[in-house]
Formats: C-alpha cells, structure tokens, sequence
C-alpha cells in the first residue's frame, strides 16, 4: 500500500455544537430540549475526523480561546486526534441545533473571537505542515481575517499541497484571484452565487469550473450538484462522479465528509478523478447518518462501487 503523505486540517472559525430535539419550535414559552449531544465542530475539525473515520492519519490546527476552545479540546482529543491548538483571545463560539418532531431543524451559531493578528497564525501553520503534506483550509472565517487569507497562506506553504473549502469574502477572493491553491470546493449555493446564474446541469457546472481554473483560481475545482454527487475541473479534464440512491436521513457533515474522502485518497495517492470518487462515497455516507454525524467507513467504502464517473 503507498504510503499516506501528511494530512493538516486547519480551523480558524471552529464551534462547539450541541444538537437537541423539540416537539416544537415556537416563539413565547420555553423549549424544553432532549436528546442533547455535544461534539466539536467547525470545517477542518469536521474534516479532521472524517478523515479519522476513514482510516487516515490526520491533524488538525484549531483557533481555540476560552472555556469553550478548552472542552473542544478535550473532545477532540477523547477521539484520538492530534489537535495543535493556536490560542486566541476570547471564547470559541458556539452552536446549536434543534430538531423538531416534524424533522425540520433550526440552526443557531454564535460569532466567533477576533482573531487580531495573522501571522503568527501563518507561521504555526507553516510549522506544523510538513514538506509534502496536504493542507486543508475549511470552514468560515472569524472576525479579523483578511479575505486574502488563503492566498497569503498559500504563499507561505509552497511545497505543500492546499485544498480550500470556505465562504464569503474569502471565497470570493480565491475566484478572483490567482492563489496559488490546489483545490478549491463549492456546495451547489456557492457555486451558483459565484458563477451569477443557475447552473442547470452537470456541463454548466463543468465549465464553471473550468473557467477558474483557467483563470487560475485553483489547479482544480470541484462545485457540488447535491444529490446528483460532485463535479471536478482541472488542466487534465473534467468529471462528474455520481453517487448511489441512499436514503437520506441528515445532510449536515456531507461536505465535510466529501472533502476527507478526497483529501485522503490524493494523499494515498489516488488521481483526482479516483479522489473525486472517493470523496462522493464519503458524502453519500454522510447523509445516511443522523444530525450532525459524519461518514462511517463501512458505508464509504461499500457505496464506492456503486458511485459512477463519467467524463464531461
């Protein structure tokens, strides 16, 4: 078997989520919560362990402050991960997420601490990843980060392979210029909001994502289409993988699983269109599990054989 090459996922924006049940969710009286879990949370930490689940090795760098960064911590830990903390002013924020009898859930996500100065955050980063090592950037980012982050971090990593998955104005800025990342990913809402019209099928989101590259935004784009599974554009060609008819119980974690499955089969080294297979396994897995549970490798690897690729 080729060995893993290193794998750091990094976190700046991460939550402590508690998902609970409703009978109802109505304003006026108190809502009595049941069934509560907590679990650490955040793009990379989700990333971080879904890879974990998959079997990979893997690390992740989160931005903590606070009590709360401290018990996300120790959660992170509990489950066996490498966790390199970069301590911040603040609290780490946290999240909440509801589930009412009828199924339909209400997100609640406190802000973030103000992350003051980003260099000192670059540098840890450099010096946790070594030479080779896949870096995953993922998730929002916290009040204070310049939208240019990824770029700069990206500049300060050049024998390092990135793979960006974020929102706002820092995604924006990726699109916009030319970064230096490996791999940028979309969901389908991001994908069409950047790209200012719908993308009706899986050519138009193809050449979406051909046109970044070519501007060079990224080496490759992959943009979601949800239940149709994902597209990837790169100098080489394009892609659509396909995943399987499962039954659908929480979408939340399907991105997060999608960009752990991929990660980890390029660092095994898979080429993209093999990653792009295996990062659809890794989300069709996904929303088989309940709330904000993520893949289970079982479901990942069985339903790999049923995903199909076609070239675009």
């Amino acid at each position: 078997m080729t060995a893993q090459r290193p794998i750091l996922t990094v976190t700046l924006n991460p939550a402590l989520d508690v998902s609970a049940h409703a009978d109802r969710v109505v304003s006026g009286p108190k809502l009595r919560l049941s069934g509560v879990v907590t679990e650490p949370g955040g793009g990379g930490v989700n990333v971080a362990r879904a890879v974990q689940r998959l079997g990979g090795d893997v690390r992740a760098l989160v931005v903590l402050g606070g009590a709360t960064g401290t018990r996300l911590a120790e959660l992170l830990r509990g489950e066996g991960l490498g966790v390199i903390v970069h301590p911040v002013p603040g609290d780490t924020r946290q999240s909440l997420v509801v589930t009412d009898a009828a199924g339909a859930q209400f997100r609640f996500v406190l802000p973030g601490p103000e992350v003051a100065d980003e260099s000192p955050l670059i540098s840890a980063i450099a010096m946790a990843a070594p030479p080779g090592a896949l870096v995953v950037l993922s998730g929002s980012q916290p009040p204070g980060i310049s939208a240019d982050f990824p770029m700069r971090l990206a500049a300060a990593l050049p024998d390092r392979q990135m793979i960006v998955d974020t929102s706002g104005a820092a995604l924006d800025h990726v699109v916009t210029h030319s970064t230096g990342v490996s791999m940028l990913r979309m969901d389908e809402a991001e994908a069409e909001s950047v790209a200012g019209r719908a993308l009706l099928t899986s050519a138009d989101t193809a050449d979406f994502c051909e046109s970044l590259v070519r501007a060079g935004s990224a080496q490759m784009v992959v943009a979601a289409r949800g239940a149709e599974g994902s597209v990837l554009a790169n100098v080489q060609g394009r892609w659509h993988a396909i995943p399987p008819m499962v039954p659908v119980i929480s979408k939340t974690g399907a991105g997060d699983s999608f960009t752990a499955g991929f990660t980890l089969a390029l660092a095994v080294g898979m080429d993209p269109a093999a990653a792009l297979l295996a990062g659809t396994a890794a989300a069709a897995a996904a929303v088989m599990t309940p709330g904000t549970e993520l893949c289970h490798q079982s479901d990942a690897d069985r339903l790999l054989a049923a995903c199909k690729i076609e070239q675009i």
